[in-house]
């Protein structure tokens, strides 16, 4: 019998699989068509593809299901990014984290430089600290747990102190996905993902989104965001948006998975000499390891075979980088930090793997 309970209804790992489909018609598809097309016949709802396709929608409909809003999908996260920061306007004030995506603070760099932006910089595990940041500030810019540092803000208390200072605030939700958390419950004005990584999940697109409420105010954000994206051409391909919302339908099993892995794998690089610390939130499949300096975290990084050594996350394989190799990462990441993201691979194959290059590492340093 079929259930009559709304999506919105169910719970968000039935969401994953049921939302963006087609009506239940006899002899229907069970999946949404993927739509190739640049141009539409004259006097129907859409002129021109750059302002919608219908293989965005299924897509856009599922996350904004699951994050309770309406969503806005993007060629890239970092596409994502920029519409968001295009809601500051000139010479506004933005509060960032001093640890995020290094994408986002290049961007941010780049305009503050330019005199677009003043930019605060603060520990969002500092709520004293972030609250005092926010006078006069236009946009409140967060990360469910930092990249790659993994620091957890007080969401409430954060997004009602930027309410209260007519701040708006945005929150990434990349590492939590909303299966973990769901920023706009908190209050946070608008929710950004790069899809790339979890939400599509198996390492072969390049997409983001934004994610609005379903209030005036949050109506009215998603139209500025839905401009921006028109006008900027910051659109998905209908292919990618296609393998997004298929990747999406295994969401909570693979982050299961990979969660209760992490939490294995925290534990036990605790206990191994040669990492002096763990950084983990409790939750996700995000793992920060620190070993001794930069040569040490390159020779782990090179000794691994099950592992991947790659610079993104959120897929279906385990990788594993050390941050600081990049330029563009902020210069209080220590040298020796490792960020692991954890797969669906057999927990114990992962660990000894990670154990033998740690080991490794270990031996060439005596």
């Amino acid at each position: 019998m079929t259930d009559a309970r709304e999506p919105h209804d169910l719970h968000p790992a039935t969401r994953t699989v049921a939302a963006g489909r087609p009506d239940r018609q006899p002899g229907a598809p069970v999946n949404p068509p993927l739509v190739f097309t640049s141009t539409y016949i004259a006097d129907g709802p859409v002129d021109y593809a750059r302002v919608s396709n219908p293989t965005w929608e299924p897509l856009e409909e599922t996350l904004g299901s699951l994050e309770g809003g309406r969503a806005l999908a993007f060629g890239s996260g970092l596409a994502a990014v920029a519409a968001v920061l295009a809601l500051v306007p000139h010479g506004g004030v933005v509060v960032a984290p001093r640890h995020a995506y290094s994408g986002t603070l290049a961007n941010l760099a780049e305009r503050e430089a330019a005199g677009g932006v003043q930019v605060r910089r603060v520990d969002i595990a500092d709520a004293d600290q972030v609250e005092a940041a926010l006078e006069g500030a236009d946009l409140l810019l967060l990360e469910t747990a930092t990249n790659p540092m993994l620091e957890v803000p007080d969401l409430p208390r954060l997004a009602a102190a930027a309410r209260a200072a007519g701040t708006l605030t945005v929150c990434d939700n990349t590492f939590a996905t909303p299966l973990l958390r769901q920023p706009l419950a908190d209050g946070v004005d608008v929710v950004l993902h790069s899809v790339t990584k979890y939400l599509a999940g198996h390492s072969d697109l390049v997409l983001g989104a934004t994610v609005t409420a379903d209030t005036e105010q949050g109506r009215e954000l998603h139209e500025r965001l839905h401009r921006h994206r028109t006008l900027a051409g910051a659109i998905p391909g209908p292919m990618e948006a296609w393998l997004a919302l298929r990747g999406m339908r295994t969401l909570d099993v693979r982050l299961e998975r990979a969660g209760r892995t992490a939490a294995l794998i925290a534990e036990r690089a605790a206990g191994h000499p040669a990492v002096t610390k763990v950084r983990y939130p409790g939750w996700g499949a995000i793992v920060a390891i620190e070993v001794d300096g930069a040569e040490a975290g390159e020779r782990v990084a090179g000794a691994v075979r099950v592992w991947t050594h790659s610079t993104s996350l959120g897929g279906v394989e385990s990788q594993l980088e050390r941050r600081r190799r990049h330029a563009a990462e902020a210069d209080t990441v220590p040298e020796g930090l490792l960020r692991l993201s954890v797969g669906i691979e057999h927990a114990e194959d992962l660990w000894a793997d990670l154990a033998q290059a740690l080991d490794a590492a270990s031996a060439s340093r005596g």
